[in-house]
């Protein structure tokens, strides 16, 4: 009896430890998140005015603000969901519902588990040397870095999210939907398309909204595409200005000014994406409570 006493009393110092170990590792990260954030409200908010959304970038040492910077990343944000959002859904869809045990199925799983984690810069390069210099090529050198060859960077990176999403939420419809609607003669698209895929929305839509919290605040793509432009321009063959790319530009610079709009613009993608988290969340609680 002793015996058993001693094990049960080491096998809860065991389980105390390993609490107060995750107890600790959790408050570490949560310790630099806070931070992090404390500090981007602290020296943004101090910068946020009417300004800020109704101006355009300046040059140093005259006021302006960051109009042209969240059109410009409005609009490649919008197009790359645009690009990437229907291509990540026939492929979740080919994976869940036709390819769910081949072999061909665990390759593109494997694969776009490769592209989910690949670093954003790697595929700036890959639109830069595939897209902008073959264009560059042929146009005789009026077209290179442009808005859409960053919405095609923004793209790769929404494409995996939203296949992940969009397999994994299909997967997890009962099979018994499946098969009282095979019995009842519905067509396979018929079943995928107005039942399968229609349970599954909140978390298909979930996922399209990570997606568009991921590509938001991506730099390193851009600067291999968008570039960027101290002006107005709606042209999508053009350089286009951005808010990560500003906020790089303007951090690196010595000018105050420039600081100051560099971390309202990052305060305006942190509240943006988290805005975004929220909505994915409750759209989540929503689905699970009807």
């Amino acid at each position: 009896m002793s015996g058993n006493e001693s094990l049960y009393r080491m096998r809860a110092l065991k389980n105390n430890i390993a609490m107060v170990l995750s107890c600790g590792a959790t408050l570490f990260g949560l310790m630099w998140l806070a931070w992090i954030l404390l500090t981007t409200i602290s020296h943004g908010v101090s910068a946020l005015n009417l300004d800020l959304f109704t101006k355009m970038t300046p040059p140093p040492g005259t006021e302006g603000g960051l109009a042209n910077a969240f059109y410009g990343s409005a609009l490649m944000s919008l197009l790359a969901l645009l690009i990437g959002t229907p291509i990540g859904l026939m492929a979740g869809i080919w994976l869940a519902e036709y390819a769910r045990h081949t072999r061909m199925g665990m390759v593109v799983r494997f694969i776009n588990d490769i592209l989910l984690s690949a670093p954003s810069i790697v595929l700036g390069l890959f639109v830069y040397t595939s897209v902008i210099l073959p264009l560059n090529y042929l146009s005789d050198h009026r077209i290179g870095f442009s808005a859409i060859a960053g919405a095609l960077a923004l793209a790769l990176l929404v494409i995996p999210v939203v296949v992940r999403t969009t397999d994994e939420m299909l997967q997890l419809q009962p099979t018994t939907m499946r098969e009282a609607a095979l019995a009842l003669g519905v067509p396979q698209w018929k079943l995928t398309l107005q039942i399968i895929l229609r349970a599954a929305r909140a978390g298909v839509v979930t996922g399209i909204l990570l997606a568009l919290a991921r590509i938001t605040g991506e730099t390193a793509p851009l600067l291999f595409t968008a570039f960027g432009n101290q002006f107005w321009s709606s042209d999508l063959l053009k350089p286009m200005a951005n808010v990560p790319v500003v906020i790089f530009q303007y951090a690196m610079s010595p000018f105050d000014d420039w600081h100051a709009l560099a971390w309202a613009g990052a305060l305006v993608l942190t509240l943006f994406v988290l805005m975004l988290s929220l909505t994915s969340r409750l759209i989540l609680l929503r689905n699970r409570a009807s």
